[in-house]
């Protein structure tokens, strides 16, 4: 059998039709499929941005035990704030990277003096803190305080470089700046926290690097890469 037709690329009202239908599909299978993990059960900023830093280059099984003790230890940003610094890299022993700690701490600090203790919720003014970036911030602004912020990682990129068919090299600038574009337009909507943990989730768990689970992924209908059948080989 020949390769597939390639789909014909959506315009206009018929790509944001696209794209809300995809973003529907998207929200309705995470609310039915997601792993139930602790920091999905709460909206506290304190607590969603501990456990992004955490998840920083860090499988979600090491994270969860460290979690809890970091949460149960240094439960808000006073608390961590006023810790000593060897206490707070004790509870982060084993967990690795250690500049995430440190970075907690002096954010801690900053929000302190500069916040009354509380995380802003603009992402630009998130991004101003030591450690946060681009990702961290989307992730806080979204989940915490459900503001249409695009996230981006390595599992995010995978998803949308497949999504969209970007066959081009993921490193390069222009490549990158797409992803962000495609990020944002989906992460404008309701519920734009859950959209971009779907997004993480389906990363992690079906639309994965070498063997992408095609059969279960809720947007197939939607995907370029599925429609040409390159999606293994993407990005």
């Amino acid at each position: 059998m020949g390769a597939r037709a390639r789909p014909r690329p959506a315009r206009g009202g018929a790509q944001v039709t696209r794209r809300s239908e995809a973003r529907r599909a998207l929200l309705a299978w995470y609310r039915a499929e997601r792993r139930d993990l602790p920091w999905r059960g709460t909206r506290d900023p304190y607590a969603i941005w501990v456990s992004e830093t955490m998840l920083q280059q860090t499988r979600v099984e090491a994270v969860i035990p460290y979690y809890e003790r970091f949460l149960a230890r240094f439960p808000d940003v006073g608390t961590l704030a006023s810790a000593d610094l060897d206490d707070v890299l004790s509870l982060w022993a084993g967990l690795g990277y250690y500049s995430r700690a440190r970075n907690l701490k002096r954010a801690a600090e900053q929000l302190v003096t500069r916040f009354a203790g509380r995380l802003p919720d603009g992402v630009e003014m998130l991004r101003e803190l030591p450690g946060v970036g681009r990702y961290t911030a989307g992730a806080i602004a979204s989940i915490a305080f459900d503001h249409p912020a695009p996230i981006v990682d390595g599992n995010v990129a995978r998803v949308l470089a497949r999504l969209v068919g970007l066959r081009e090299p993921i490193e390069s600038s222009a490549v990158k700046a797409r992803l962000w574009e495609e990020a944002e337009r989906l992460a404008d909507g309701p519920a734009p926290g859950d959209l971009n943990q779907a997004l993480m989730e389906l990363g992690a768990r079906i639309c994965i690097p070498r063997t992408p689970r095609c059969d279960l992924c809720p947007v197939s209908r939607f995907c370029d890469a599925r429609a040409v059948g390159d999606a293994a080989s993407l990005p």
